[in-house]
C-alpha cells in the first residue's frame, strides 16, 4: 500500500568517521558525500548539475559515479552526451524503516533514502502492552511491508525507531505511557528481535524532525512540534538541530505545573498540563453523553475516541466544543512557557487532539497571547502539516541521516 511521495529533504546521510584530515582517502570519502548528499536531496539527476551544485569537476563527479555506480549505490541512465546522464541512487543502496510506538497502536513504514515511503501498515495495540507484545506485533508489520514491497530484509540498512516517553541512553525512564518498559534498553532489544541497526527517539522529537525538514516547519531554524494525544509532549528545532537537552529529555512540556493542587497526573505529580489537555481527559468527560468504544471481545466498553469527541462539537454539542476550548487554554500557557523561552518561528501541534483543528486551535492561540510576550508570542500556531504520520515520517528521517553510503573509509 504505497503512500503519498512524502520526501524527507533528509540532505546527505550521516556517516563514520573519516580518515585523517587532508589525505587523499578523506578527501574521496568527502567528494562522495557531497555528490551522495545531491542525490538524496533531489533524488535522479544529471552529471552536470551535480558538479554545479557541488563545485566539482565534472570529471571529478564522472569518476565518483562511476565509482559508486560499481558498488551498486549509484545507476545511471543514459542522456544526451556523457554530462547528460541521470543518476539516482541504485538498488544496493537499500531501503530504510521506521516503527512508531504509541499509547495503544504501532505503525511500521519502509522507505527508500531519498525519504519517499514506499509501503506503510499500523496495528491496535492494549493499553499498558509490555516490550514483546509491542515489538512482536512491530515484527509482524515489518514482514508485511517488505513482502508488499518484494524488499529483503538485509536490504534495509537502518530503522528508526519512535518511543512516547523519555529516553536516557535507550533507557525507557518514565512510567507514564509504557509503565511495561520502564528500565528496558528500547535499542537493545528491538535490535534483537527486528535483527536491524535500530536509532530510537522520542515520538515528539521525530515529529519535529519531520515538521522541520517537510512539514509546516520547513524554512524555520526555530521549530516547536507538540503532540497532544494520550500525553502531550514537544519535540524541539533550535538553529536548525534538533535539540533533545543534556540526556535526551527536553521538550516533556506536559509535565509543567498547571496547578500544584491540581489533578492527579500518572507521572505521580499533581497539576501537570497533560492532566488538563491530553485527550484521554476529552473522552472521559465526554463518556456519558457519547457512546464509548465497544472492544471485539465485548467485555467493557470503553469512552468514546477522541474522533467522536471531535464530531459531537463540531455538530453542535456544546460540552464537547468546551472540552477543547479548556484543553486549548491550558495548552496554549504551556506554549507560552515555550515561546518565552525559545522563542520559535512556528509552532505545529500533532496527535489526535489537532484533528479538532481550529476548534483547539482558537483557544490555543487565545491562551499564548495571554502568557506570551508581546514580542515572543508572534509564531504562527498550525495544525502539523504532517498529521498523525509526523513520527513515522520523523523515524525514516532519523533512520537515513544514520545511513552511510560512502566506499571509502581508509
Amino acid at each position: 500500500m504505497p503512500e503519498p511521495d512524502h520526501r524527507t529533504a533528509a540532505g546527505a546521510a550521516q556517516v563514520a568517521g573519516p580518515a585523517a584530515p587532508g589525505s587523499t582517502a578523506s578527501l574521496r570519502a568527502a567528494n562522495q558525500r557531497r555528490v551522495l548528499g545531491v542525490l538524496l536531496r533531489r533524488g535522479a539527476v544529471t552529471q552536470a548539475a551535480i558538479a554545479r551544485e557541488t563545485g566539482l569537476a565534472s570529471g571529478t563527479v564522472s569518476s565518483i559515479v562511476r565509482e559508486l555506480a560499481e558498488a551498486d549505490i549509484l545507476a545511471t541512465v543514459a542522456g544526451a552526451g556523457r554530462r547528460g546522464t541521470e543518476v539516482t541512487l541504485g538498488e544496493g543502496a537499500g531501503v530504510v524503516a521506521a516503527i512508531d510506538f504509541g499509547h495503544s497502536h504501532v505503525t511500521v513504514a519502509l522507505g527508500d533514502l531519498g525519504g519517499r515511503v514506499l509501503a506503510e501498515r499500523s496495528a491496535g495495540l492494549q493499553p499498558a502492552y509490555d516490550a514483546d507484545e509491542g515489538l512482536g506485533r512491530a515484527a509482524d508489520l515489518l514482514e508485511v511491508v517488505l513482502t508488499e514491497t518484494g524488499t529483503a530484509r538485509s536490504a534495509v540498512r537502518n530503522l528508526g525507531l519512535g518511543l512516547p516517553c523519555p529516553l536516557v541512553d535507550g533507557i525507557v525512564t518514565s512510567s507514564a505511557i509504557m509503565p511495561a518498559w520502564v528500565g528496558l534498553d528500547a535499542r537493545e532489544l528491538s535490535e534483537a528481535r527486528l535483527g536491524i541497526p535500530v536509532h530510537l527517539d522520542n515520538d515528539a522529537n521525530l515529529g519535529a524532525l519531520a515538521e522541520h525538514r517537510c512539514g509546516s516547519g520547513r524554512g524555520h531554524a526555530n521549530v516547536v512540534f507538540v503532540k497532544v494525544s494520550s500525553g502531550v509532549g514537544a519535540g524541539l528545532i533550535l538553529d536548525n538541530r534538533l535539540f533533545r537537552g543534556t540526556n535526551g529529555t527536553a521538550g516533556e512540556i506536559g509535565h509543567l505545573t498547571r496547578d500544584e493542587q491540581g489533578p492527579l497526573c500518572r507521572c505521580g505529580s499533581r497539576g501537570c498540563l497533560e492532566a488538563y489537555a491530553a485527550s484521554g481527559l476529552a473522552r472521559s468527560l465526554m463518556a456519558d453523553q457519547l457512546p464509548g468504544d465497544v472492544p471485539a471481545d465485548g467485555v467493557a466498553a470503553q469512552p468514546p475516541s477522541t474522533d467522536a469527541v471531535i464530531a459531537a462539537a463540531q455538530q453542535g454539542n456544546v460540552a464537547a466544543q468546551r472540552v477543547f476550548e479548556d484543553a486549548g487554554l491550558h495548552l496554549g500557557w504551556g506554549l507560552a512557557t515555550i515561546t518565552n523561552l525559545l522563542n520559535p518561528g512556528v509552532i505545529a501541534v500533532g496527535g489526535d487532539m489537532s484533528h479538532a483543528g481550529e476548534l483547539l486551535l482558537d483557544s490555543v492561540r487565545v491562551g499564548l497571547r495571554r502568557h506570551a510576550l508581546a514580542g515572543a508570542g508572534s509564531a504562527p500556531v498550525v495544525v502539523a502539516e504532517l498529521g498523525d504520520r509526523a513520527s513515522i515520517v520523523g523515524g525514516l528521517i532519523l533512520a537515513i541521516d544514520a545511513t552511510d553510503l560512502v566506499t571509502d573509509h581508509s
